[in-house]
């Protein structure tokens, strides 16, 4: 078996390399969804924080 042999998944390489990719994309925003919204609470809790602090 050659690289482009594998490459081409038996004629199904549309479908395998579609399926890896839609995984790909799922995973990494499994990953950065949660990390971009934990970092705008912490800025939302910092702001009331700092709000807090002026109003006391």
């Amino acid at each position: 078996m050659n690289l482009n042999e594998f490459l081409n998944m038996g004629g199904y390489a549309f479908y395998v390399w579609t399926s890896y990719g839609i995984t790909l994309l799922v995973l990494l925003a499994n990953v950065i969804g949660p990390a971009r919204l934990r970092r705008k609470l912490l800025v939302d809790i910092a702001r009331a924080a700092r709000r807090a602090r002026k109003a006391a």
